[in-house]
């Protein structure tokens, strides 16, 4: 199964925290699933660091290749599906997951509310 996680779900999994559900854990580190994190996650984790919104330090791409996961950079095609979602949530790196995960057929793992009940993803709940 692919497997894309939300950005929070990947810093809990590479903080191992205790937050993560055990659900969310089994599905991250099960052998046969290939587990994706959008360029999304890698440019709002930036963001966040540099407005001091967020602890994380070094490199989330590092990170991700650390925890042998796959990132799945933005395409065209996923830029213009998030823009065009008739979906009032207005987090555009929400918007971007979605699109990515949709479009790609990937199964999200989310604790976010607002991205679980998205008609289209199917979903894991991650806390």
């Amino acid at each position: 199964m692919d497997i894309l996680l939300d950005t929070h779900v990947f810093l809990w999994w590479d903080a191992r925290s205790p937050r993560l559900g055990e659900a969310a854990r089994r599905v991250i580190a099960a052998p046969a699933n290939r587990i994706y994190v959008s360029a999304a996650s890698i440019w709002e984790i930036a963001i966040k660091r540099r407005l001091g919104k967020l602890a994380f330090t070094g490199s989330p791409l590092a990170a991700i290749r650390t925890n042998s996961f796959v990132e799945v950079p933005a395409s065209g095609d996923d830029c213009e599906a998030a823009g065009d979602m008739d979906w009032a949530h207005a987090d555009p790196f929400d918007r971007l997951i979605i699109a990515q995960a949709r479009g790609r057929g990937m199964t999200l793992v989310t604790a976010d509310s607002a991205m679980q009940g998205f008609l289209g993803v199917a979903v894991i709940a991650g806390g």
